[in-house]
């Protein structure tokens, strides 16, 4: 199953794609890592789901990733007694604490009304992704009084938005807690964090999920844009999720924060997805529109390390044309000269390490050489990560003993994972890496490999042994 490009896809699974044929129809077309969403679905469901992929690996002996993307404190309104109301511009509206009353044109309660004392007079608050706007007027412990600045019609349910505001609020809701537990049980390789809004989110996220499995933390509140660089350190990925980002930020700010997140990202060795409405319009449609498409290879030329479609593949008409599409969008930018030269970016190299500089060492090896591939033997992923990071030019085969590691290498850019023993001696690394490029297509009789690895072996972060080996 070699992929012949190197930013990854993932998909998420709903609806459109809940049988053991369109997953692995989505499989065959491009997909490397699959979403769950936990906003929807039973554990009932998502274990189906779990299986279907696993076993979907077994068949093709090649590991398959896994996202568990937890639903999180989403602040919502509760539901009207008609479904529906419409605010009027210069109305007043009262968001109150009477959970168990239907709300009307007046009034209606919140999912979170902890947030009323935290919030100012003259806080604008925003309504289904933006569309509506109110103004707090007067506030107390249990009520806001507001004015409409933006009307419309508000329905049950729909999201409510505190721009710049920090809440008091922990990321992981009593939902999430009963979905940590669940996905404990189960063969997941990443969990999502949404609406993250300060380093202690990813703290305490840690505390429980432990290191198991990879955090995955998604930047959709400004807010987290002020804690950047701890929030990049303290996660093992980063989603840009542009859906929220873009209803709390200014649209015409979103571009810039997408670019600053994944080169922060990046420098600090840590994978990038950009994710939502990627390729909306294909929900519908067998075909995307042109900006969709440079939507895409926008955020290929930025340097991300996987793109992801949602509602495209959970719920469209067209979730396997979707894919398609998608990879070949990918390999139309990364066989772009421009493209190329965009992912040559030099580093702060002030703090170097033995390993950073065989890492660079070996990128320019095999760029010398002409090699087939990068070959990395890790134990921990760390080996692996660092030549992700340096964004080589040839494939990287990255072998490891640890099936769950493999799985979470799929995130890296340019990474094709393979599980392989556990190897005492380097003899033994290299007669591997040549059996595993041979038989995936990587290098053939005559061509040239670099491996890279630590010695002894186990140690995280101790790549200190280069070596070129042609293969027999």
């Amino acid at each position: 199953m070699r992929r012949l490009r190197s930013a990854k896809i993932v998909s998420t699974l709903g609806p459109s794609s809940d049988t053991e044929m369109v997953i692995r129809s989505l499989f065959e077309t491009g997909v490397d890592i699959f979403r769950l969403n936990f906003s929807h679905g039973t554990h009932e469901e998502h274990k189906n789901r779990i299986d279907m992929i696993r076993n979907l690996e077994r068949d093709y002996n090649h590991p398959v990733g896994i996202i568990a993307d937890l639903q999180g404190p989403k602040i919502r309104v509760s539901k009207f007694k008609n479904n529906k109301i419409l605010l009027v511009e210069g109305s007043k509206f009262i968001l109150d604490s009477e959970k168990n009353i239907l709300g009307d044109s007046s009034r209606v309660s919140i999912s979170n009304p902890e947030i009323y004392p935290s919030l100012n007079i003259g806080t604008e608050l925003l309504l289904d992704d933006g569309k509506l706007k109110l103004i707090v007027k007067k506030k107390s412990d249990n009520k806001l009084e507001t004015v409409v600045l933006v009307g419309g019609y508000l329905s049950n349910n729909k999201g409510l938005n505190i721009p710049n505001a920090e809440l008091p609020m922990s990321a992981l809701t009593e939902k999430d807690l009963a979905d940590i537990k669940f996905i404990s049980t189960m063969e997941i390789d990443w969990v999502a964090l949404s609406f993250v809004q300060r380093p202690q989110d990813i703290v305490e996220a840690r505390q429980l999920i432990g290191d198991r499995v990879g955090i995955l933390t998604k930047l959709e509140k400004p807010l987290a844009i002020k804690y950047l660089k701890e929030i990049i350190t303290l996660s093992d990925a980063i989603m840009v999720a542009r859906g929220d980002l873009g209803v709390e930020a200014p649209p015409e700010d979103v571009p810039g924060l997408q670019k600053k997140i994944i080169q922060s990202a990046r420098i600090e060795g840590k994978p990038v997805i950009v994710a939502t409405q990627m390729l909306e319009s294909m929900i519908s449609s067998p075909t995307p529109t042109r900006a969709e498409a440079s939507d895409v290879a926008t955020a290929v030329f930025d340097g991300a390390d996987a793109v992801m479609l949602s509602a495209e593949t959970a719920a469209g008409d067209y979730p396997i044309e979707t894919v398609a599409i998608m990879n070949r969008i990918i390999m139309s930018v990364e066989n772009d000269d421009h493209y190329k030269s965009m992912q040559n970016v030099e580093f702060d190299r002030t703090h170097v390490t033995d390993a950073d500089a065989i890492t660079v060492a070996a990128k320019q090896v095999a760029h010398t050489i002409d090699a087939s591939a990068i070959v990395t033997f890790t134990k921990t992923g760390s080996t692996t990560l660092r030549a992700a990071r340096e964004r080589p030019d040839v494939p990287i085969l990255g072998l490891t003993p640890d099936l769950r590691i493999a799985r979470q290498m799929l995130l890296l850019w340019g990474v094709h994972p393979a599980q392989t023993s556990y190897f005492e001696d380097f003899p033994d690394v290299v007669e591997s890496a040549i059996k595993v490029a041979r038989q995936s297509e990587f290098a053939n009789k005559g061509d040239s490999l670099v491996i890279t690895a630590g010695v002894p072996f186990g140690t995280p972060g101790a790549t200190n042994v280069l070596r070129i080996v042609k293969v027999t």
